[in-house]
């Protein structure tokens, strides 16, 4: 386990068994014979946590590589792409416990699996390891302010920020 004590003012974790897709802010995980996607900590921390999510793709179908799957809201609204294609099978139990995102990002807070349409599809020139995921964060904001002093960012940008934070999907 990679462990950054001080990253916006959290302590965060990156596992070493995981291919990381640093763009996305998504790490991947091969388990039987399917492919688990999940968010990173780190992305987590930066993305202001994770407050709400759909669905974009039906439980079960046929995705393609860089589609959109998910629709979050952190203290940004986010589409998550699916870094490979094949069928997906979502996360049920995130829709009634969405804290497990934030509180077991690496554990019951996957998001969704992919049965991959080829073997080589978790190959991908984008995914990195731990150590590459680690260098693609060197140049955020988590490592620029290792002790998440608050400011830098203008009063519309945080009237924003805290508006989308209190939005709800109805259910």
């Amino acid at each position: 386990m990679a462990i950054i004590e001080k990253f916006l003012g959290k302590r965060v974790e990156i596992p070493v068994d995981r291919r990381y897709f640093p763009k996305q802010g998504l790490w991947g995980k091969a388990e039987k014979g399917m492919i688990v996607f999940g968010l990173t900590q780190p992305f987590l921390v930066l993305a202001g946590g994770f407050n709400e999510m759909d669905w974009i793709a039906e439980e079960g179908a046929s995705v393609e590589s860089g589609e959109a799957v998910v629709f979050a809201i952190t203290g940004k609204i986010l589409y998550i792409d699916t870094p490979i294609g094949g069928n997906i099978t979502f996360n049920p139990s995130i829709k009634r416990e969405r804290e497990s995102v934030g509180n077991s990002p690496y554990g019951e807070g996957w998001l969704f699996k992919i049965k991959p349409a080829s073997e080589s599809a978790f190959a991908m020139e984008t995914a990195v390891d731990h150590l590459g995921y680690l260098e693609s964060l060197k140049g955020s904001e988590g490592f620029k302010n290792p002790e998440g002093v608050v400011g830098g960012v203008s009063g519309i940008c945080k009237a924003v920020y805290t508006g989308i934070r209190g939005q709800k999907f109805d259910k």
